[in-house]
């Protein structure tokens, strides 16, 4: 089946690698233009791109997806189906008509739940002990379209954000494989979601404001928003009226204030509304990622320290 992948980030490679490793005709990837990167804000090729141009592929770069040049090149290219992998550009019914089996989108969760831009970082705040990936056809309305297929993913005590979406990029680009494999063999079918207000929920993007940490929230949920937050955009609180992220975390049995700062030789414990969590690595402001342990000893905190406080 001929197909045209759209993605742009890096998780969306391992599926843009079994494509091309499977038996359908990749011809072209698209992906979002080229953005500012680095320290230097150098105009960057996003990693899609950057690993498209190493296999050889044509890559389509519009500004928007409506771009009469880009509509043109691609019915020039007529796909029969196009997969995509976080592409990151609403997709007008224009350009989903052009391939008669449609864009096949690979989402990270078990929809309906957590439809939206950050679903693995919602699974993770929401406690999910189970979260996963789906196929489905993308329709106008946000991740709403029929499903073709999932696969499941436990939620480990630990998993971070980033830990849990690279092993559904892994399952997932398996997962988009078979879903084209079917649709090509006429023996997968989309089936329409669940539409209920009990089974729907979104996972809006989760932004630097939405990172700061409440020291008097309960441990658990303070753990989770860190793990959540790991590795972008990172959980935050404010030490001394500066920035301070928290990269780790783990729960204790000690009670503290909230924001209250215990300092040992062997341990940084910090107050919530519940139980004191542990501090693993931390990065301050201006500074690199570093044990707590570290960090500690090389403050000169005085009488009751405390984060979030300022």
């Amino acid at each position: 089946m001929r197909i045209v992948f759209a993605g742009t980030p890096d998780v969306a490679i391992p599926s843009l690698d079994a494509l091309a490793d499977s038996r359908h005709e990749l011809r072209a990837v698209v992906t979002r233009p080229d953005a500012p990167s680095g320290r230097g804000k150098k105009l960057a090729a996003s990693p899609v791109a950057q690993r498209a141009a190493d296999l050889g592929l044509e890559v389509l770069k519009p500004q928007r997806p409506r771009d009469e040049e880009f509509l043109s090149r691609l019915a020039e290219i007529a796909p029969e189906c196009c997969p995509v992998v976080a592409y990151g550009a609403l997709l007008p019914q224009r350009v989903l008509d052009i391939p008669r089996h449609g864009w096949v989108n690979l989402h990270f969760s078990l929809l309906p739940a957590w439809r939206g831009a950050a679903p693995v970082q919602h699974a993770i705040l929401a406690g999910d002990q189970v979260t996963g990936a789906t196929t489905f056809r993308i329709v106008l309305e946000l991740d709403a379209g029929p499903i073709f297929a999932a696969v499941t993913e436990p939620i480990r005590p630990d998993d971070t954000a980033g830990d849990l979406l690279h092993r559904l990029s892994l399952s997932g680009a398996r997962l988009l494989v078979d879903t084209l494999d079917g649709i090509e063999d006429g023996t997968l079918a989309p089936t329409p979601q669940p539409q209920s207000d009990s089974q729907v929920s979104y996972a809006s993007k989760i932004n630097v404001e939405d990172a700061q940490i409440d020291w008097t929230q309960p441990a658990e949920v303070v753990e989770r928003l860190i793990r959540a937050c790991a590795p972008t955009p990172g959980a935050w609180t404010t030490f001394r009226g500066e920035r301070f992220k928290i990269n780790s975390a783990q729960l204790s049995d000690s009670e503290m204030p909230p924001g209250a700062l215990e300092i040992t030789k062997r341990a940084v414990r910090v107050g919530t509304g519940s139980r004191a969590l542990g501090l693993g690595e931390v990065q301050a402001q201006g500074k690199k990622p570093m044990a707590a342990t570290d960090w500690a000893r090389g403050i000169a905190f005085g009488t009751d320290p405390r984060l979030g406080t300022e």
